[in-house]
């Protein structure tokens, strides 16, 4: 059986409190071509003891007295992060934010207005230009550290040189408005971020809200579990959603139970986080015969190369997901029992609700 891991990302807290947490998409809606391999060899999982700031309380912590005055960790601890002071080394300060079991490491940018998530390992820019030479990209000065694009083979990572160049920082930069700055640095280096535009540019608005999602999603590829005499749910979920995994284990009792009928529609939405392992996963979900793909990702047999038409699949699930103006996952379409279509955007609040909403 699968143990699902919890790793999150912080970013602003921007959302209303009432509304359901969701694993937000990157405009325009993309996904990672069918090659994608994680940009660390090491990353099969997305990076260990990440925030998000509707997964944390919203009051802030007291901030350790060292750092009070630095606008990204007044950012964090707003967003929910309990703030420890780790001091300074080579010219950075580190901290460590937490919420529960949940944790990241920071070293913060001389300006105090960023941070890269990651800790110093005892290499230099000299010695990693020596090692993967013809291989390093260096990227524009941002908050005062010098990044450096190093590739090996079709996997790549990114680097930040501390002040001081004696030490190398491996790790995605965000400014104190949440906003993932290494990606914007990246984007213009082919292959960087391999992406597939879907749709015909369809992102939301009145386009998506005149498009009926119930005929799109039979047109999905997707797996389905559940008898199906029960009430019908579809599922656009991401396979490393931490919210959609959540979403689905709060469902499981009901499916088990004969109450609910549920297909799920794989998606690949959270690369830009998971440095392209989303669409591995989709894409070995989408390898699978459909009364297969939601035991598959419950107990994380999401492995393997994909089959030849996987990614025309996962093409097609995202021009949906583009064409009803999906906001992340997991996002729920069902009919009601007055005939018009059910939707909802983020984790149940009240899933006996929204099953008793469902019509035949």
């Amino acid at each position: 059986m699968r143990l699902w891991l919890l790793f999150l990302i912080v970013l602003p807290a921007t959302a209303s409190a009432a509304s359901p947490p969701l694993c937000a998409l990157p405009a325009p809606a993309v996904m990672a071509s069918a090659d994608t391999k994680p940009a660390s060899p090491s990353a099969e999982r997305p990076t260990p003891g990440r925030l998000h700031a509707s997964a944390v309380r919203t009051t802030a912590a007291p901030i350790p007295a060292a750092l009070a005055e630095l606008p990204f960790v007044k950012h964090v601890a707003a967003a929910g992060g309990t703030i420890t002071d780790l001091g300074t080394s080579h010219g950075l300060h580190a901290f460590a934010a937490r919420n529960g079991d949940q944790f990241m490491l920071f070293d913060v940018a001389p300006d105090g207005q960023a941070a890269v998530s990651g800790a110093p390992i005892e290499i230099t820019p000299a010695q990693i230009q020596a090692i993967a030479a013809g291989n390093v990209t260096e990227l524009r000065v941002e908050h005062g550290l010098q990044g450096y694009f190093v590739r090996s083979g079709a996997q790549f990572q990114v680097f930040y040189a501390t002040p001081d160049r004696q030490r190398l920082v491996p790790g995605v930069m965000w400014d104190a408005s949440g906003k993932d700055l290494t990606r914007a640095q990246v984007a213009a280096i082919p292959g960087a971020i391999p992406t597939v535009e879907v749709g015909s540019g369809v992102t939301g608005g009145q386009a998506a809200a005149e498009t009926s999602a119930l005929p799109l999603m039979r047109e999905a590829a997707y797996g389905t579990i559940g008898p199906a005499s029960a009430p019908h749910l579809f599922m656009l979920i991401d396979p490393q959603c931490i919210y959609s995994i959540r979403s689905f284990q709060m469902l499981r009792s009901y499916v088990a139970s004969g109450r609910l009928q549920l297909s799920v529609i794989p998606l690949s939405v959270l690369d830009y986080e998971d440095h392209g392992q989303s669409t591995k996963s989709a894409l070995s979900l989408l390898s699978r015969p459909a009364d297969q793909i939601v035991t598959a990702w419950q107990d994380g047999n999401e492995s393997g190369p994909p089959a030849p038409d996987a990614a025309d699949r996962l093409r097609a699930n995202m021009a949906i997901a583009e064409a009803i103006g999906l906001k992340g996952t997991p996002t729920f379409i069902w009919r009601k029992s007055d005939g018009t279509e059910g939707r909802l955007d983020g984790v149940p609040t009240d899933i006996p609700a929204m099953i008793a909403s469902i019509g035949s």
